[in-house]
C-alpha cells in the first residue's frame, strides 16, 4: 500500500510538472501559507513548483497525505488557492469596465473553457459566462488569439455581491476531459461603483447640459420680458405723440400719420382755419360724416 501510494504521488508530480495553462494578467491567486495549512504540505509543494498544472494532479498527490483535509482545502474552488494568502493582489473593477486577460498555455489539450465571475462561499458562478468556447485549446490546429488574449466586460448586476474582497473570484476554467484534465486559474476582485457617485446614486452636482439648458431657459425667459416691455414702452410712445399736436416747428400742412379726431381738429384750425374747425367739432358724434 505504501509503495502504491508513493507511485501515484510520484505520477501526480510527473502529470504536472510541463504544466499546461494559467492566467498571467490581470495578476491571479498563487499558492501560499494558508493553502499549504488547509491543503497539506504535499499538495502545497506540488502546486508551488508548478502553478500551471491540474485539479487531477492535485488530487493524486492528496491520496497519499494524511494531513489533507477534503472540506478545508476546497481544491474545485482556484485548485484550492487562498484569498488569505492572496490579500495585497485584489483587483479593484468599476462596472461596465473593460478588463483585458491574458492567458499562458503550455500545451494544448482539445476541451471546452469559460471565464466566470464564481461566488467563493458556495462556489457557483454568478451570471451568465464572459468568454465560453465549445473547442478550446484544440491540439489539432493552432490556438487562435481570442483563446488567450481577451476582454471582459464589468456587468452592473454584481456589485452588491462582490464589493467585498474575497467574496468573488473571475475564474478561467478549462476541461479537457479526453484526458480527464482540469485547469483553473483565479483573479480576485471587487466592483466599485459606475461613476455616477461614490454610493452609485444620482449625484448632487448638476450636469454641465442640465446647467446649460437652464441658463438658456433664462435668458430667453430675460429676453422676452425685455421685448414685451420695448414694445409697450414703443405703443406709449405713439400713442402720446398721436394725442398731442407738436409744439414745436409752428403749424403743419401735413397731417399727422396716427391720429385722434381731437388730434385732426387741433390740425385743422392750424392750416384751415377756426370755421372748418368748429365744423369739425359739431359733427364729432357722427364722426362717419368725414
Amino acid at each position: 500500500m505504501k509503495s502504491y501510494s508513493a507511485a501515484a504521488a510520484l505520477a501526480g508530480l510527473i502529470s504536472t510538472v510541463a504544466g499546461h495553462g494559467f492566467i498571467t494578467s490581470p495578476k491571479p491567486r498563487m499558492p501560499g501559507d494558508a493553502m499549504k495549512s488547509a491543503c497539506g504540505q504535499q499538495v502545497y509543494n506540488n502546486q508551488a513548483s508548478d502553478n500551471y498544472g491540474n485539479v487531477q494532479g492535485e488530487l493524486q498527490v492528496a491520496s497519499s497525505q494524511s494531513d489533507y483535509d477534503e472540506a478545508a482545502c476546497d481544491i474545485w474552488l482556484c485548485k484550492g488557492y487562498k484569498f488569505d494568502d492572496n490579500k495585497d493582489n485584489v483587483q479593484t473593477f468599476t462596472a461596465g469596465e473593460t478588463v483585458p486577460f491574458t492567458v499562458d498555455i503550455r500545451a494544448p489539450h482539445t476541451g471546452v473553457a469559460n471565464v466566470s465571475v464564481v461566488k467563493t462561499s458556495s462556489n457557483t458562478v454568478i451570471g451568465s459566462a464572459f468568454q465560453s468556447w465549445d473547442v478550446y485549446a484544440s491540439n489539432a490546429a493552432t490556438i487562435p488569439a481570442n483563446q488567450t488574449s481577451f476582454d471582459i466586460t464589468i456587468p452592473s448586476d454584481i456589485g452588491s455581491e462582490c464589493s467585498t474582497a474575497g467574496d468573488c473570484v473571475i475564474q478561467w476554467y478549462w476541461n479537457a476531459a479526453s484526458i480527464d484534465q482540469t485547469y483553473e486559474s483565479c483573479v480576485d476582485f471587487t466592483v466599485g461603483g459606475s461613476g455616477s457617485g461614490s454610493d452609485g446614486g444620482p449625484s448632487s452636482t448638476p450636469s454641465s447640459s442640465a446647467v446649460a439648458t437652464s441658463t438658456a431657459a433664462a435668458t430667453s425667459a430675460a429676453a422676452t420680458s425685455a421685448a414685451a416691455a420695448a414694445t409697450s414702452s414703443a405703443q406709449a410712445t405713439s400713442t402720446s405723440a398721436a394725442a398731442a399736436p407738436s409744439s414745436t416747428g409752428g403749424s403743419s400742412s401735413t397731417l399727422p400719420e396716427e391720429f385722434t379726431l381731437d388730434t385732426f381738429i387741433s390740425w385743422l384750425e392750424q392750416t384751415a382755419g377756426s370755421s372748418s374747425s368748429k365744423k369739425a367739432r359739431r359733427a364729432r358724434v357722427h364722426a362717419r360724416a368725414f
